[in-house]
């Protein structure tokens, strides 16, 4: 507990098979007079996550993830448990860890992110940029950390403080690992009464957050950059089986900030825990300024729209008419040029059905074009679908597409052979600038209203004074029915761009301004705080989930682990 021993602690290391219920007990040991303790084991199979916890008198639940790493030397303190609790939030119920894999295993990576396993202390990639100083996290960390200590040190306000950590309506948790995880769930949350316990003493991890630096919820967002010469402008996520992230690159890197910059031939992955993967970046297929569009197809290839962003003085304009496709491993599978085919024009949206199909939306045309079972020589295009500037696509259970038309105020609907449904295109309820759309396990779509984003195809984004930046998220259902009059709003909304459902059916929207994120509960109640409804908000109406290292966020999706990338 900071630089203090804890002895006659009881020690378990514990492996568990993904999806099985409840720990297995590998080995055990008790801490002596100056904290040490010692066992070996055998090395489990790699499926299995391992991890640490650590019981004292009473509610004292100490933890750390090994994951399925090889360890010799191990600190356990209220740093490895704050990173436990957090990166396995999804997968932790009384003190036990249990899901299917992929999503534990990366969560324990992810954990490595926050603590140092060998030291106790805060791990080199949150201590150092892009993270650091240069933003609150590492300060939002160490005051996690100090609860703990409360309870640690059986300081005043341990019962406080898990009372404050109780889930909504729920009973307190047992321990201070569940305790954790159960801010972690629910950051919304007490957030002023943590706050005081976390300033009250005692502080030994700093730095922490000062008087005046009350988050608005508690939240931990870390900031990757990748090898920190590569990526600029990332816009969209695609996520694959295991976890690894496919990203849209849109700009030329430059560390000029007025510099005008061209759009990028890259093409990023990152591994589950934030870092390059092997390969990366990857190059040719034509990639030329991916924009918004970037999707997986059944096969587990790559597909990106190539939009051609370039910045006004950019000397040399990109090509904006191609879609590219890369294997898992980085190898282009179409020409140098990309594909052509289908009457493509700075495309956005970038959509694999269940089939294979292949929708791209034509920002440039006002069209949409299909690649059926993924083959560009049968090229499609729909025209005179009633939609100007169509900027993305979701597809329902019925393989119908459902695509924003940003200068247009609606959604157009289209059955699978690209023909408009009798309802197409959906206008109303609120759509106003529509931008990013979501579909949910029951086949609604959910549609992030910018209320003033016009699409730059060509052309820059231009924002008017803050004062007038808000939005809305619209509900349409499976069938094209409108479920809103106005929209949903609060939780934080500020120019919604891009918008995700998790595995929850909770909404989350990435707003352009502002640096923040907003939540809101979907069309499963059940999985919502009490008496929130469907298209009320979670995250607090004034500042949404607010990081100071966000900048101008369009793209975000939820990954295995229930991380959310943004």
């Amino acid at each position: 507990s900071g630089r203090l021993p804890i002895a006659g602690a009881s020690v378990e290391l514990h492996a568990t098979r993904a999806g099985a219920r409840g720990p297995g007990t590998l080995a055990s040991s008790t801490t002596g007079p100056s904290g040490t303790f010692s066992f070996s084991y055998r090395q489990t199979r790699p499926e299995r996550v391992l991890y640490l916890t650590v019981g004292m008198s009473g509610v004292v639940r100490l933890a750390a993830v090994l994951g399925g790493a090889r360890v010799r030397r191990i600190v356990v303190n209220e740093r490895t448990t704050v990173a436990a609790g957090f990166a396995l939030a999804q997968f932790l119920s009384r003190d036990a860890v249990s899901g299917r894999t992929p999503g534990p295993q990366n969560a324990a990576l992810m954990a490595q992110n926050l603590a140092d396993l060998r030291t106790g202390q805060a791990a080199r990639a949150l201590r150092r940029a892009p993270n650091g100083g240069r933003t609150s996290t590492l300060r939002t960390f160490n005051s996690l950390a100090n609860l703990v200590v409360r309870c640690v040190r059986q300081a005043p306000g341990c019962g406080r403080f898990l009372r404050l950590a109780a889930p909504p309506r729920g009973r307190p948790p047992r321990g201070t690992l569940q305790a954790i995880a159960n801010i972690a769930r629910n950051p919304w949350q007490h957030v002023a009464g943590l706050f005081r316990l976390a300033r009250a003493g005692p502080r030994p991890y700093r730095p922490a957050l000062r008087r005046s630096q009350e988050p608005d919820a508690w939240t931990l967002a870390v900031r990757f950059v990748g090898d920190g010469r590569t990526m600029n402008g990332p816009g969209n996520f695609a996520f694959d089986a295991d976890g690894n992230a496919y990203v849209a690159n849109n700009y030329v890197f430059s560390r000029k900030r007025l510099e005008p910059v061209c759009g990028s031939n890259l093409l990023l992955k990152f591994a589950p825990n934030g870092r390059y993967f092997p390969g990366t970046p990857f190059q040719g297929g034509g990639l030329s300024g991916v924009g918004y569009g970037l999707t997986l197809d059944p096969d587990g290839n790559i597909w990106a729209g190539n939009f051609g962003f370039a910045a006004p003085g950019c000397d040399n304009q990109p090509l904006h008419n191609s879609v590219s496709k890369f294997s898992p491993g980085g190898r282009a599978l179409s020409p140098p040029s990309g594909f052509t085919a289908g009457n493509i024009s700075w495309p956005q949206g970038t959509v694999s059905d269940r089939k294979g199909n292949i929708w791209l939306a034509n920002c440039g045309n006002s069209t949409v074009t299909q690649y059926p079972d993924g083959r560009a020589d049968r090229a499609l295009n729909f025209d005179d679908l009633g939609i100007v500037e169509p900027f993305d696509i979701a597809i329902n259970q019925r393989g119908q597409a459902f695509v924003t038309g940003n200068n247009s105020d609606n959604v157009a609907m289209l059955n699978p052979d690209g023909s408009p449904t009798v309802r197409s295109p959906i206008s109303g309820a609120g759509i106003v600038r529509p931008m990013g759309i979501a579909v949910d396990s029951r086949g609604n779509m959910w549609v992030a209203n910018s209320h003033l984003v016009d699409v730059p195809c060509p052309g820059p984004v231009m924002l008017p004074p803050s004062s007038e930046l808000g939005g809305s998220v619209a509900l349409i259902s499976s069938r094209g029915l409108p479920l809103t009059r106005s929209g949903f709003k609060g939780g934080g909304l500020t120019v919604p761009w891009g918008i995700s459902v998790d595995g929850d059916d909770n909404v989350w929207v990435g707003n352009f301004a502002g640096k923040r994120v907003s939540q809101f509960c979907g069309t499963r109640p059940a999985s919502c705080p009490p008496g929130v409804r469907t298209g009320d908000p979670i995250s607090p109406d004034r500042t949404g989930y607010g990081f100071d290292g966000l900048t101008r966020t369009t793209g975000l999706e939820p990954d295995p682990s229930g991380n959310l990338w943004v």
